[in-house]
């Protein structure tokens, strides 16, 4: 390795680091939100309409994904949960709850930033 790579090397982990961190602590921030049944997660999920079964589920998955975005072996695939499940609130942002949506498009974009910088893991050898 040469030292012209090293510094964009060292960049590229900082920041994937620093996204995977804020991340992760944003969706176990909101996990902990849904599970502990707190009485707003429980009425926007009445709202929604599927069932509080449904408010476990996604906290259960956001909770999973911020986990595995900390596990470097597994991270990409936490970040591709995390979008699948950021989509999900971005739909249901839009066409049932219509509340504010924009935080869930940087959410959705940091998350594929975090995609991005780990592209190579989802390669097939």
């Amino acid at each position: 390795m040469t030292t012209a790579t090293l510094p964009a090397s060292r960049g590229k982990t900082i920041v994937l680091w620093s996204l995977r961190v804020l991340m992760a602590a944003l969706f176990l921030f909101a996990a902990v939100m849904k599970l502990s049944g707190q009485p707003m997660m429980v009425e926007e999920f009445n709202t929604i309409g599927l069932g509080q079964w449904f408010r476990l589920l996604t906290g259960a998955l956001e909770a999973a994904g911020a986990i595995a975005l900390l596990l470097p072996s597994v991270s990409v695939f936490g970040a591709i949960l995390l979008l699948v499940v950021d989509a999900g609130a971005f739909v249901a942002q839009i066409a049932i709850l219509h509340v504010d949506w924009i935080h869930v498009v940087v959410i959705g974009a940091l998350l594929a930033t975090v995609i991005y910088l780990q592209r190579d893991q989802l390669r097939i050898p």
